[in-house]
């Protein structure tokens, strides 16, 4: 068992005492080990607690840290004799005994310990009365740069002694914008995010600002408080991009090479390269210091210069600052020969061409840096072939590469073409380009018809398209097959309506007159047309086109009896399905080349729905529409003449019924498998789904549903899923083995709305591993299952005593056949 000086320790008392309490109010108990928490600064002779004693005791007594502060009085009251100070001692120590009137002890001594609370009787104090810190502008905001710190003697753990910091006051304040930031529980200072940006020593080179510190958490308007000032100098940023690098290409320097560096404000920081776009390959790299190295050689020709961001990140990964964009550019050196532009460049130059012609410009490339001697070139002709009639006819521009006529006209006749061989240098190489030069022919001679004048052409206004129904002919003196000797035929009079068209032969310049579009009697029974004969090259100066270029025939149309045109090739008309018989659908229209008149009539009107006026062509409805039969109806309208041959043509007349809601909710498919095992442990429920004819907006997810009886509600109900699926579920568990019909009412929600009755055919049965066996009901006519199996044994029977008797049958009669056989050897004769 545990001692009762055990128990004693066990049972702690905590009394908290307030200025004021009187001795009417006072504790009182049985002594015993206690523990008291007692608030500092209490008025002197405050009492504590009352300690009673059993006889003998007569008197109590104090022994160990009562310093003069606590005193007990022979009746057992322990009091304060001073106020306690918490921060001169917070817990007090001493014992309690009781003793008898010759004072031996009779009780104790027992511990009592006496907690000193705090108040709140010191204000904080910050360690400095002027701070001072320096800050980089640009730095990340939020983290601190600089701390101030105050101190309350005052308990921590109290409200009393919890610090609340705060900026009283920021000079300069521009327009109002704090650009600093305290933690108003640790003293950190750090920028806010308007000062990351905005701070500049060129502006503001320092900061003051006013801080304050307050105890209580700063949430008591008794609270007490102190202010410091603190200096802040704003120092530049060195986290800056550097200026654009320039590398010199194919450098063969051993790699890597410094280039240039970054440098975050402060030591410690995490340098990363970071690419600006996806390269095959990237060539740089950066070192803890924060120097940028190119790795390998580069080559301007691949890649003139790069972009890129150089990252600064603290230990834990996150970024000090906005990355740095680097610019590499790389300097060009004379690495790369001129080269031709193809290998044989061709020119043409007429004949009898001026002097100082320019006959073509042969320009050359130079991968090598643009506008740089590198890629300066210099033309030089070096060889002419052939050297006829003379040497240096032609001159090449030396800066430029354009090549002109230098001594004399060229001449076909002479020498149809000359090859130059032309040295193109930039500083350091020299390539060597070809130039062919083809003396061609000038359009001095025009096209000459064969004969001016081609007769009568008469043909029908059916002639098919395509049909070449003339042959003309002119010819060019100028050199054959080229743009001066080709001939192209261009009719210019008599033919407005571009029926006709020319095309010529290349070789032979045979102009072969064609149909293009179809005659028509009707607007052009004959025509005059006049065909000019040019050349696609323009004639040269003084020589012009004559009425030796011209030829002309006579194109007669003779009048073929033609069907009846149609204005389009389909009509279409769109109306509700509801619409009144005898409505006008639509209109068709047709016209006679001949202007005989029109019968219409229609074909293909497979239900009967349509008429069609034959004088007017307008379709009017005879019988009712219906949607759901045929939302597309097409029809074929014919027209014939009146007179004449009655020729017809036909179109086609296409009716597009809208719908309307005229067709009622039904369930989607035919429910025959519904079940519920009997007997029922517990209530169950089916899913099914409705649907109706009808389409969109008509059709769609909004059927309500609804038992069908007042007389079903008891035993059922009906819950909507969404707008196609409903659940029908039961209520109880009291049910037949038997088929119960369930009538639902499902409507529709349309204009008008319509509604359906349905039946739901649910069987309440035996299952099986979850498989229905329905229980079968005698009708008339039809055996039971008794009667079913009797039946069959009586047919097995039947045929069991057939197969016997013929079985036996079969043996008498093989018996017999036997004996036959036997007697008839016998009796025949020998052969001899």
């Amino acid at each position: 068992m545990m001692s009762q000086a055990h128990l004693h320790s066990l049972c702690l008392l905590i009394l908290y005492l307030t200025t004021g309490y009187s001795r009417e109010g006072k504790f009182s108990g049985p002594l015993k080990p206690m523990t008291f928490s007692v608030f500092e600064g209490q008025d002197q002779n405050q009492i504590i607690f009352q300690f009673t004693a059993n006889p003998p005791a007569v008197t109590f007594e104090l022994t160990g840290e009562t310093e003069g502060i606590f005193q007990i009085e022979p009746n057992g009251y322990l009091h304060l004799i001073k106020a306690l100070d918490r921060e001169t001692k917070s817990v007090h120590n001493f014992q309690v005994l009781a003793l008898d009137a010759q004072g031996a002890i009779v009780e104790g001594p027992v511990p009592i310990t006496i907690e000193v609370k705090d108040i709140n009787d010191n204000r904080p104090m910050f360690h400095q009365f002027k701070y001072q810190g320096t800050v980089r502008q640009n730095s990340r905001p939020g983290k601190p740069f600089m701390y101030v710190n105050a101190t309350d003697l005052d308990d921590p753990a109290t409200p009393n002694g919890q610090l609340f910091y705060q900026i009283v006051v920021q000079l300069p304040n521009v327009d109002n914008v704090m650009y600093f930031q305290i933690n108003n529980k640790t003293g950190a200072i750090s920028l806010t995010r308007e000062g990351a940006w905005e701070l500049d020593p060129a502006k503001n080179p320092s900061y003051n600002l006013m801080v304050s510190v307050k105890d209580m958490g700063g949430q008591n308007e008794n609270s007490f408080s102190d202010t410091a000032s603190v200096d802040i100098t704003v120092m530049e940023n060195i986290w800056k991009a550097p200026e654009p690098v320039e590398v010199v290409e194919n450098s063969t320097d051993p790699h890597p090479i410094k280039i240039t560096q970054v440098r975050w404000n402060d030591p410690g920081a995490l340098y990363f390269l970071v690419e600006k776009e996806k390269l095959p390959r990237f060539p740089f790299s950066i070192d803890k210091e924060g120097d940028i190295y190119v790795t390998q050689p580069l080559d301007r020709e691949e890649k003139d210069s790069y972009v890129f961001y150089a990252v600064a990140k603290d230990e834990q990964g996150n970024p000090l600052s906005y990355p740095l964009e680097i610019h590499v550019k790389v300097e060009d050196i004379n690495d790369n020969p001129p080269s031709c532009p193809s290998p044989m460049t061709v020119f043409e130059v007429q004949e009898n061409e001026m002097l100082g012609s320019n006959i073509g410009t042969l320009t050359a490339h130079d991968l090598d840096k643009e506008n740089t001697l590198h890629s300066f070139l210099e033309y030089r002709i070096v060889e002419q072939t052939p050297k006829l009639p003379t040497d240096e006819i032609f001159l090449i521009q030396f800066a430029t590469g354009m090549i002109q006529l230098a001594k004399r006209s060229l001449k076909r006749q002479e020498n149809p073409q000359y090859n130059l061989t032309v040295e193109v240098s930039d500083e350091d190489f020299k390539t060597l380009c070809y130039v062919q030069i083809n003396v061609i022919d000038i359009n001095d001679q025009i096209p000459i018809f064969d004969k001016s004048d081609y007769g009568n052409l008469t043909l029908a206004e059916d002639t098919a398209i395509g049909t070449i129904i003339l042959i003309i002919q002119a010819t060019d003196a100028d050199e054959p097959l080229t743009g001066s000797s080709k001939i192209i035929y261009r009719i210019v009079e008599g033919d407005n309506e571009e029926r006709l068209g020319i095309d010529t032969d290349l070789h032979t310049n045979a102009g072969y007159v064609t149909i293009k579009k179809s005659l028509d009697f009707e607007t052009a029974a004959v025509s005059n047309i006049v065909v000019k004969a040019e050349n696609p090259e323009p004639l040269v100066s003084g020589v012009t086109y004559n009425e030796s270029s011209f030829a002309k025939f006579t194109l007669i149309v003779t009048d073929v009896n033609e069907a009846p045109q149609f204005s389009q090739h389909t009509f279409q008309a769109n109306v509700s399905e509801d619409v009144a018989v005898g409505t006008k659908l639509g209109h068709v229209t047709a016209k006679d080349p001949e202007g005989l008149d029109i019968s219409y009539s229609l074909r293909g009107d497979k239900r009967g729905w349509l008429r069609i006026d034959h004088v007017t062509g307008e379709i009017f409805s005879v019988a009712p529409l219906d949607r759901e039969a045929e939302s597309l109806y097409r029809v074929q309208v014919v027209a014939t003449e009146v007179g004449g041959s009655s020729l017809s043509s036909m179109s086609q007349f296409h009716l597009t019924l809208t719908d309307v809601n005229d067709n009622p909710p039904r369930l989607a498919k035919e429910y025959t498998g519904l079940f519920f095992c009997h007997p029922v442990s517990a209530p169950g429920s089916l899913i099914f789904e409705a649907t109706d004819d009808d389409q969109k907006p008509f059709r769609g997810h909004h059927f309500t549903f609804s038992l069908g009886s007042e007389n079903l509600q008891n035993d059922w109900e009906v819950s909507k899923i969404n707008g196609t699926h409903a659940k029908l579920s039961t209520k109880h568990t009291n049910f037949e083995e038997k088929v119960y019909e369930i009538s639902i009412r499902i409507s529709d929600g349309g204009r008008p709305p319509l509604e359906g009755i349905v039946s739901l055919p649910v069987t309440f049965c035996t299952c099986v591993e979850g498989h229905c066996f329905k229980p079968v009901g005698h009708q008339d006519g039809m055996p039971t299952v008794g009667m079913a199996v009797g039946i069959l044994l009586t047919t097995f029977l039947v045929i069991g005593i057939i197969l016997a008797v013929v079985f036996i049958r079969m043996k008498k009669d093989k018996g017999k056949d036997n004996v036959e056989n036997a007697q008839g050897s016998e009796t025949k004769p020998l052969r001899s």
